[in-house]
């Protein structure tokens, strides 16, 4: 990831820090269940500034689903418990345990039926990365015949590969950093993500590219699992408020995050 210089972190954290009480407090109903452990449980999966880059200690992780997490059960008034999975379908898993009350990505078919999602409040492209000195230059010479393209497991971008991928072998990958082996040990010959998470990793092998162009997009919004519908008008006014407030323009600027709208 690109450091941002101090002052601007200065900013950012001045800029979360400052939106803390704007919004009204959730009625006791609201907190049960969005929090009924009595702590916010936020899912999030690694590598992903979209969702959790950690740090050396929690308080130096960033990400957008961490730092909106954070602050939402700062103005919930209950504590922070990341929960932190290596891939979106992990997060998929700890669902049927009971293991989170919250979790930040895409929607999909398949995670609509099991969760209520907000409207999307981020949008990222979803795109490829090849190593250095690949013979593939653009998006349209991937699916050829011999093509291997690595995907994280459970990864929203699996769902516009099936679509449109014809020839190309899809190899899965248990986590979107473990994509960088993948690359560099020549299992596959590119991977496939958003763009946001290609950037983190080509930012890691010298002379990667992240090739030109979108296959689909990936839309961010918070989700909760089904039967806590009466936590989603809270929730939904929070990422409304999110918006004003500037918040998630500081959490995306913190992360060092690219390729959204």
């Amino acid at each position: 990831m690109r450091a941002i210089p101090w002052l601007a972190a200065a900013v950012v954290g001045f800029l979360i820090e400052g939106c803390a009480g704007i919004a009204s407090a959730p009625s006791q109903e609201e907190r049960q269940v969005l929090a009924p452990t009595g702590k916010l449980r936020v899912a999030l999966y690694l590598g992903a500034p979209a969702s959790i880059v950690r740090g050396a200690t929690l308080d130096e992780s960033k990400g957008v689903g961490f730092d909106l997490g954070k602050e939402m059960a700062r103005r919930i008034g209950v504590p922070f418990e990341p929960v932190v999975y290596p891939s979106p379908g992990a997060i998929m898993d700890g669902l049927k345990s009971s293991e989170w009350d919250l979790t930040i990505f895409g929607p999909t078919p398949e995670r609509e039926r099991v969760l209520n999602f907000t409207v999307p409040f981020l949008v990222i492209e979803h795109g490829y990365l090849v190593p250095a000195g690949s013979p593939i230059l653009t998006i349209d010479a991937v699916d050829r015949s011999g093509t291997r393209i690595g995907v994280p497991q459970g990864g929203s971008v699996n769902a516009s590969l099936a679509r449109i991928i014809k020839n190309a072998t899809l190899i899965v990958s248990p986590s979107v950093p473990a994509g960088e082996e993948m690359l560099r040990s020549g299992k596959v010959d590119v991977f496939a993500a958003n763009k946001a998470n290609l950037f983190g990793l080509s930012e890691k092998m010298p002379g990667s590219r992240v090739l030109d162009g979108r296959i689909g997009v990936d839309e961010v919004a918070i989700a909760l699992p089904k039967g806590r519908e009466p936590g989603m008008t809270y929730v939904r006014k929070f990422i409304e408020d999110a918006k004003s407030d500037g918040l998630i323009k500081a959490a995306v600027q913190r992360a060092g995050l690219r390729g959204t709208r």
